[in-house]
């Protein structure tokens, strides 16, 4: 089931790739395998750099649950997480997080992460946000194929 969530994740990232003022990053929030909601970035569109797939995400998760938390549920987003999402998602205290691409990957493909969030040790950020990669290959191919 986490490969199939994540898979959705890609193609949000696949579909704001590929939209006017849409961005290559998606995210799907789930709650007791039921499906709250999947988006893709849409910070050109928006002309808001806060809206990165993950922080939409859960802006409308918190409104469709009608909760300021999201323990019952799981993330899965195509890349893993920035600073900026990675506050939210310490705040929306999920279960866990599934990404796809690194913050090292992102960064070998033209997109910023801060040299502080880089310099960190990636597997204590990891384990302590529940943080699991899955689909690596699928995700990248986000960035590599079009």
């Amino acid at each position: 089931m986490n490969e199939h969530h994540m898979s959705l994740a890609i193609e949000k990232a696949i579909q704001g790739r590929d939209a006017d003022g849409g961005g290559a990053f998606g995210a799907v929030i789930v709650r007791n395998d039921e499906i709250v909601c999947k988006v893709h970035n849409l910070v050109k569109g928006k002309d808001d750099l806060t809206q990165h797939a993950e922080l939409l995400a859960i802006q409308i998760a918190c409104q469709t649950i009608g909760k300021d938390n999201l323990k019952e549920c799981i993330l899965y987003t195509s890349c893993e997480p920035c600073m900026m999402c990675l506050g939210a998602c310490h705040w929306a205290k999920f279960k866990a997080i599934y990404y796809g691409t690194s913050a090292e990957d992102a960064q070998q493909h033209g997109f910023t992460y801060s040299k502080s969030y880089l310099d960190m040790d990636s597997t204590a950020r990891r384990s302590e946000f529940k943080m699991t990669q899955l689909l690596r290959t699928e995700a990248l191919e986000v960035w590599t194929k079009s």
